[in-house]
């Protein structure tokens, strides 16, 4: 039987590249046939790193059939995974997250939950000294780079860096200009319509029982995104109808700034503003000065 090895909905860099790097590992190192799998259309970044790499798109599935034999990485959470999953022959993790609860496994299984920013890193060490094919190195460094927003993120740890930077050394790239590639195609989002862009890079966060769908768009030109404030604002109810949550919170991350805005249409999110991060949120956008990670700022911060 096939492994399936896929990340979370929402497909980001992490969750698009980190199936495929460790499919290849279970095909081509440990001998068990496994294909890595995406919840969803991928993002600019994820979609670059693929055209990058020249690496095929994996198939996109719904969900799972019984028994499936599948692998979760960077994620361990069954809102962001396939509606039968614990119908699934889960049989490994993989994740940087911290444990939600939930998942429920056919027998025991390997679990891997490390304090680092990436997924990628934590397959680096897992993979030990082994030969990789540059595609499989490339890939890793984009995560990497990706997940630590190029060692901006507060996640970043030393270990983050140190494997990147060999990884970057063994490719011969230089790891600023390859970032500024990457971030150029994350901020390309003109041809996405509002609904698309609330729904890119989201999770569902409930906070003493109001739902919320938690929206980060990390840009290196905000100004892009925040010129359709108007109409995300609008979009944001239908979305929101439409995803069963009361509310969808959409933070555009100033990776060059290092702040983010919070789009702020209504009197729950200026609460949330207010309660969460301390601010006047009296216009219909507010700037958090050095918030960028959704994981270590935005979430354990939240507050209705």
């Amino acid at each position: 039987m096939t492994i399936q090895v896929f990340g979370h909905k929402s497909p980001d860099t992490d969750s698009t590249g980190s199936p495929i790097i460790w499919a290849w590992y279970l095909s081509e190192i440990k001998g068990t046939p496994a294909e890595a799998k995406l919840l969803g259309e991928p993002n600019t970044e994820a979609a670059w790193l693929l055209n990058r790499w020249d690496l095929p798109m994996p198939a996109i599935i719904k969900d799972v059939a019984d028994d499936a034999a599948v692998v979760i990485v960077d994620t361990n959470n069954p809102a962001e995974l396939p509606a039968n999953i614990n119908g699934a022959d889960v049989q490994a993790i993989i994740d940087h997250h911290k444990l939600v609860g939930g998942l429920e496994t056919k027998g025991p299984i390997d679990i891997t939950v490390r304090p680092v920013a990436c997924t990628a890193t934590i397959m680096f060490d897992l993979m030990g000294d082994i030969e990789m094919p540059d595609w499989v190195k490339g890939t890793m460094l984009t995560c990497i780079l990706s997940d630590t927003l190029e060692f901006r993120s507060p996640t970043t740890t030393d270990h983050d860096k140190a494997v990147c930077e060999k990884l970057a050394a063994d490719l011969g790239i230089d790891i600023p200009s390859y970032a500024a590639e990457m971030f150029a195609a994350k901020s390309d989002v003109s041809s996405f319509a509002d609904a698309e862009l609330l729904r890119m890079d989201s999770k569902e966060y409930a906070v003493d029982g109001t739902k919320f769908r938690v929206s980060v768009l990390e840009t290196t030109s905000p100004s892009t995104v925040l010129d359709r404030k108007a109409s995300l604002m609008e979009t944001m109810t239908t979305v929101a109808s439409e995803d069963g949550v009361e509310q969808v919170l959409l933070f555009v991350v100033d990776i060059l700034n290092e702040q983010s805005t919070l789009l702020v249409p209504n009197e729950l999110v200026k609460t949330v503003a207010t309660k969460s991060f301390g601010v006047d949120a009296s216009g219909d956008t507010v700037v958090l000065p050095g918030v960028v990670s959704r994981k270590k700022q935005i979430i354990p911060n939240l507050k209705v």
